[in-house]
């Protein structure tokens, strides 16, 4: 045994942990602070949004504001979470403006009733005011990859009150495949230090309670993987519809200013047509629904799809996840009441295992099951999600994630996610 070489190792990693260890809280309490604020201020024009639905037709106006806003910021090449993922590949910087530009308009598309999320956009503040932190620290590449991925778990902590998941999901998505554990250490502080901020500041986080969950048995498991199957081409559907959507109106209205416009005439008419607010804003109090719902509107997870592609695709801004949350859960749901087998446990793992589909992160996807519905479903859920990650293929949300290695066989692929 090399004594010297031991000790000088052991060394290194001690300085790493203090160096982290202040880094990270700063981060946690920082980025904590921020994304409070931003679930506070969401939750105020949330409410606002739902005693006053006709500021509906506001939207277009709304969407107006948000690119204005962008170009006055000088931020009119936003690209999203994805330039968060690609900076994590190439040690590119993220600009600071993003933070602002990104708080500011999630917050007037959901006071005016545009159907987004908002982990998502919190991926982006966190990204982009860790990496500023990283600029102030003058922090190398490689640090600025973990700092970065370290605000993305601060964010997305304090918003959902997941911390196991806020902690893993930003050294998933970013490469599947492939886990930067170098991050693993700042990210869990920042998460956890973010998500205890939140709770002193009265956020309180999600909880799904399933009222019942049968025996695992052979029959309840080929019904789960019969749901996973479908959740997955659930997945391919919202991820096919987000880009499409997209790449339409950028093709037939290239001006920006009246593809926005455009798009929120599209849902305030859709949300007139509907009759109610169902599929507007983020929707997890609709979510929360399916767990006890007696019956389902059969098009209610595509109606959601529909209303959140047309939403983000015209440049409205907000998050993908918690759509996908109601899109899987209603899905799920529908499923348990079609097949009679547990509709509310079925809303779970439809949750789960579209999430995973969308995003690509099946060990996210099962902590986040924990977190939101209890320990008590497991196998369920590993069924739903493992199936659901498998034959949702190379499609996800983020065009900018790299799929490294083969979902069927453990080959090298490097591709981006379609």
């Amino acid at each position: 045994m090399d004594i010297a070489s031991d000790l000088n190792t052991l060394k290194k990693s001690f300085l790493f942990f203090t160096k982290w260890l202040f880094i990270s809280l700063l981060c946690g309490v920082l980025i904590g602070l921020v994304g409070c604020a931003f679930s506070i201020c969401l939750s105020a024009v949330t409410n606002f949004r739902m005693e006053h639905p006709k500021i509906i037709l506001l939207l277009p106006f709304g969407g107006l504001s948000i690119v204005a806003l962008y170009r006055i910021l000088k931020d009119e090449r936003d690209g999203g979470t994805n330039l968060i993922l690609s900076s994590i590949h190439s040690g590119d910087r993220v600009p600071l403006r993003m933070s602002p530009c990104i708080f500011i308009s999630t917050v007037i598309t959901h006071l005016f009733g545009g159907s987004a999320g908002r982990e998502g956009a919190a991926l982006q503040l966190g990204g982009s005011l860790g990496n500023a932190i990283g600029r102030v620290f003058h922090l190398d590449e490689k640090d600025h990859k973990i700092i970065t991925m370290c605000g993305m778990s601060a964010a997305f902590s304090a918003l959902f009150g997941t911390p196991m998941a806020a902690a893993i999901f930003p050294m998933e998505v970013v490469s599947v495949g492939i886990m930067h554990y170098s991050a693993l250490v700042p990210c869990v502080i920042a998460s956890l230090t973010a998500n205890q901020l939140a709770l002193l500041f009265g956020i309180q986080p999600e909880f799904f309670p399933i009222d019942k969950i049968p025996p695992f048995q052979w029959q309840s498991a080929c019904l789960i993987a019969g749901l996973a199957v479908l959740c997955a081409f659930v997945s391919i559907l919202f991820c096919s519809c987000m880009h499409e959507a997209g790449y339409l109106y950028q093709k037939f209205i290239p001006n920006p200013y009246l593809r926005i416009f455009t798009g929120g005439c599209i849902v305030a008419c859709m949300t007139l047509l509907v009759g109610n607010q169902q599929y507007n804003g983020a929707g997890i109090n609709y979510v929360a629904g399916f767990f006890h719902a007696e019956t389902v509107f059969p098009a209610a997870f595509l109606l959601k799809i529909i209303f959140t592609a047309a939403t983000l695709g015209a440049g409205f801004k907000g998050g993908e996840i918690v759509p996908t949350f109601y899109i899987g859960a209603a899905s799920g749901c529908l499923f348990g009441m079609a097949s009679g087998f547990e509709p509310d446990l079925c809303a779970a793992v439809g949750m789960s295992a579209v999430f995973c589909g969308v995003t690509n992160s099946p060990i996210t996807s099962l902590l986040i099951s924990f977190e939101l519905f209890g320990y008590d479903g497991m196998p369920y859920y590993l069924i739903g999600i493992s199936i659901s990650y498998l034959l949702s293929g190379y499609f996800g949300l983020y065009s900018s994630q790299k799929i490294m290695y083969s979902k069927t066989k453990p080959n090298y692929i490097d591709r981006r996610a379609e």
